[in-house]
């Protein structure tokens, strides 16, 4: 009798183990699925505002032709690690706290004698971002990051390669908000290359200027 009691209390505390405590599981499950689907505030503001605006401003034919922004790249030269590895281990810390993703280390592909650099040497790290964490820090980087940059007059739109991507200059890690100046052990800059699906260097100029890049206006002939 007091075995069967036992099994009895087993199963209605989820705590022992019991089918409720199975049950907790695919509840734990259904949350995190939830807050996948929380709307991203720049994905929402492409498909309800960019979209249409584009559509109207290139005659667009279809909502396919539309542009998008497909990735983000970061890439962090560091060629003081050629001399002390620990200084790249800091560098790598600090873009992981910025995107909330692990870098991939960038190594030498070749030997040069003049800056005594080896091949497969660490030389510094990169980074790419998609979907969610794309938006994400598209978002933090337009609205809270470059606002910081110190005598701050625009970005200016002479670094598009001439296929719809984009490379932004920044040259120091403190703009962004999730660095604490107390702790940084190096200063150091980035590349931030954004990569479209435009066709033309207008469209995506186009494209990025409407989800809020702070571009230089140009001056009227």
């Amino acid at each position: 009798m007091e075995k069967e009691k036992k099994v009895k209390a087993a199963k209605k505390d989820p705590a022992a183990g019991g089918v409720k405590g199975k049950k907790s599981k695919k509840d734990s499950k259904k949350e995190v699925f939830v807050e996948e689907k929380v709307p991203i505030r720049l994905l929402e503001t492409y498909r309800k505002e960019i979209v249409p605006e584009l559509s109207k401003k290139f005659s667009y034919k279809n909502v396919f032709q539309v542009p998008g922004l497909k990735k983000i790249n970061i890439n962090v030269g560091v060629g003081d690690a050629t001399q002390d590895p620990k200084i790249l281990d800091s560098v790598v810390k600090d873009i992981e706290s910025i995107v909330g993703q692990k870098p991939v280390i960038t190594k030498a592909k070749k030997s040069v004698s003049n800056f005594k650099l080896r091949e497969g040497m660490k030389i510094g790290c990169k980074v790419t971002l998609r979907k969610a964490r794309m938006y994400e820090f598209l978002d933090r980087l337009i609205n809270v990051a470059i606002p910081r940059i110190r005598d701050f007059r625009g970005v200016s739109d002479k670094s598009f390669d001439g296929r719809g991507n984009f490379t932004l200059g920044i040259k120091e890690q403190l703009i962004f908000p999730e660095i604490n100046v107390d702790n940084i052990a190096r200063v150091f800059g980035m590349d931030v290359t954004f990569v479209t699906t435009a066709k033309t260097d207008n469209e995506a100029l186009e494209l990025l200027r409407a989800f809020g890049m702070p571009f230089v206006k140009k001056v009227s002939q």
